[in-house]
């Protein structure tokens, strides 16, 4: 792999990464409602679900959901099914006052990493994404090494894009104004989530 390769599946991830979708919509939100600890671990469950996903690619998965396209279209279902859960729920609990710190503390770090992982699992689009694109940035015979800084290069592409959503939504202006619109905001969130995970099934 040359270093020209490197860099194009790197602004390649980078670019799919920065899209609008479920991670950046579980960020924002869990940023707004329990602060920057929480939202990391978040982030490192969704920068592991790109890993494994990318790893799972470079190992023949497209393939398989090829030679059976019942099971992609099952893992689809499933994970459209997940969003559309978190989805009810936001809008169930949309008009509920933002609780305070002392009410109801932030999850642990393990529940927020899962969180995020579960939030990355249920998403076929990168799947999809790294089973149809990016792989095919990887040339043939790629060594190890390469492939390490790859798997690096997109944990991190991830992380850090979602840490900056993070940190723009954790900010105390942002929480207060979280606060004063909190019922129409969650119930945005939650209605682009659901039509998201419809757009997911459907596809």
């Amino acid at each position: 792999m040359t270093l020209s390769a490197f860099l194009a599946a790197y602004l390649l991830h980078l670019i799919a990464a920065a899209s609008p979708g479920p991670a950046v919509l579980m960020t924002a939100r869990t940023a707004v409602t329990e602060g920057m600890r929480t939202s990391f671990f978040l982030a490192c469950g969704i920068g592991f679900g790109a890993v494994f996903w990318a790893l799972a690619a470079l190992f023949g998965l497209a393939m398989l959901f090829r030679l059976v396209p019942a099971l992609f279209w099952g893992f689809k279902i499933v994970g459209a099914l997940f969003l559309l859960w978190i989805a009810f729920n936001m809008w169930r609990h949309a008009p509920e006052p933002l609780a305070s710190s002392s009410d109801t503390p932030p999850r642990g770090a393990l529940a927020a990493l899962w969180l995020g992982l579960a939030t990355q699992f249920s998403n076929p689009k990168a799947a999809v994404f790294f089973g149809a694109i990016f792989v095919g940035t990887v040339p043939p015979g790629t060594t190890w090494p390469w492939l390490t800084a790859l798997l690096v290069a997109v944990f991190l592409n991830e992380v850090l894009f979602n840490l900056l959503i993070a940190r723009l939504f954790s900010l105390e202006g942002t929480r207060r104004a979280y606060a004063r619109l909190k019922t129409t905001i969650d119930r945005c969130f939650g209605g682009i989530l659901a039509l998201l995970s419809l757009k997911i099934a459907a596809t």
